[in-house]
């Protein structure tokens, strides 16, 4: 399965951590379990060649000229934690272009899934006008106002719906690649 995880500018370190090691780990422990023809081959891609997560680490990534069609692209959160400076971040150029990217691949089939305060970026997209969705529970009140035509449930921590996956609160970015794993198989996520 090819994932390409989106790293934006100010990538939540631990969301971005969190699922590399999730889907590395799949990896080993698929090859342990003679699992041969189940891979997660994992890209990290952003709408540059670097990127500065919200901890400041300088992380490479495949540049957006460069990306490859995946099976899913990953969002996940960037570290904006209040409604002011997310509402500013969502503003910025390269989350519009990384948007209108998502919105493209989609429209060819790619799944799309998104963590946490990466689920505005989804919303951005207007992918989920119409469906359900959660997020992470403490902006719920600010992503039902910015996104009316969603159908918002924070009090799920995981909501699929259609070709797009939600999952909410930062430590929902685990769930969100349990969920993938499980797709392909569920002996592997258990």
């Amino acid at each position: 399965m090819k994932i390409n995880l989106l790293a934006l500018d100010d990538v939540f370190d631990t969301g971005l951590s969190i699922m590399l090691d999730t889907f590395s780990t799949a990896n080993e422990l698929a090859e342990m379990m003679a699992l041969t023809s189940l891979r997660f081959d994992v890209n990290v891609i952003g709408m540059r060649s670097k990127v500065r997560t919200a901890q400041g680490l300088i992380l490479p990534t495949v540049a957006a000229k460069n990306w490859r069609m995946p099976d899913w692209i990953v969002i996940p959160a960037i570290g904006y934690k209040m409604p002011g400076p997310l509402a500013q971040a969502l503003e910025r150029q390269d989350v519009k272009d990384a948007v209108a990217k998502i919105a493209a691949q989609a429209a060819q089939g790619v799944k799309i899934a998104a963590a946490c305060i990466g689920t505005f970026i989804l919303a951005e997209s207007g992918l989920l006008d119409g469906e359900n969705a959660t997020t992470t529970w403490w902006l719920a009140p600010f992503f039902r106002e910015r996104y009316p035509q969603i159908r918002l449930d924070e009090s799920r921590m995981l909501v699929s719906s259609g070709q797009l996956v939600t999952a909410g609160a930062a430590l929902g970015h685990i769930d969100l690649a349990l969920w993938i794993i499980r797709q392909s198989s569920p002996e592997l996520a258990t």
